[in-house]
């Protein structure tokens, strides 16, 4: 079984922020396999489902990001995965250009707070991740108020379909190798 989390802030203030694009691309995926996401258990929203033959969780912690560890470390350890093999997030990377995505099997949070929340209950600094870039903060932004902040109409429309293709790349690390999945979605957004 796995275990895959869309990290964002819960409420409706927080819809289509920057901070929210793992939410948003674990809706694609829930779409696309036709799973409900309306479950409360683990302090997520959940739904059980089937990607490509695998059972599969999906899960939208509801903690708000900087403690998205809890849900995710009572859902690992109701259900006995090994976070290392079957736990896979997806999540914002000011890092990246908006629309590229970066897959990658392990690695630091990287200043991101709710992978540090996820790093620090889970135990390990190994778990699948599909990073989805929303921009690097301008100058003179403040961080906070820059992921959550919203898209503007034209970078909406990249992060739609980039979007998609992180819930594609989610679906890949069930059923193929990282380097597979990395290989095929480790590239500059077009």
């Amino acid at each position: 079984m796995y275990i895959i989390a869309g990290l964002g802030n819960p409420g409706n203030n927080y819809t289509h922020t920057r901070h929210n694009a793992g939410f948003e691309a674990i809706d694609r995926l829930a779409d696309r396999y036709r799973i409900d996401i309306s479950t409360r258990k683990f302090q997520a929203l959940c739904g059980s489902g089937v990607i490509e033959g695998q059972k599969v969780l999906l899960v939208k912690p509801q903690t708000y990001m900087n403690l998205s560890g809890e849900s995710l470390r009572a859902a690992c350890d109701f259900y006995k995965i090994d976070p290392e093999e079957e736990l896979i997030v997806l999540y914002d990377d000011i890092s990246l250009a908006p629309g590229q995505l970066r897959i990658r099997a392990k690695g630091s949070a990287g200043g991101h707070n709710g992978i540090k929340s996820i790093i620090a209950h889970v135990g390990t600094q190994v778990f699948k991740r599909v990073k989805i870039g929303v921009g690097e903060k301008p100058a003179g932004y403040d961080l906070a108020d820059y992921v959550l902040g919203h898209f503007s109409k034209e970078e909406w429309a990249v992060m739609e379909e980039a979007f998609g293709r992180a819930a594609r790349a989610a679906a890949g690390l069930v059923c193929e190798d990282v380097q597979s999945v990395m290989n095929e979605f480790n590239k500059a957004a077009r």
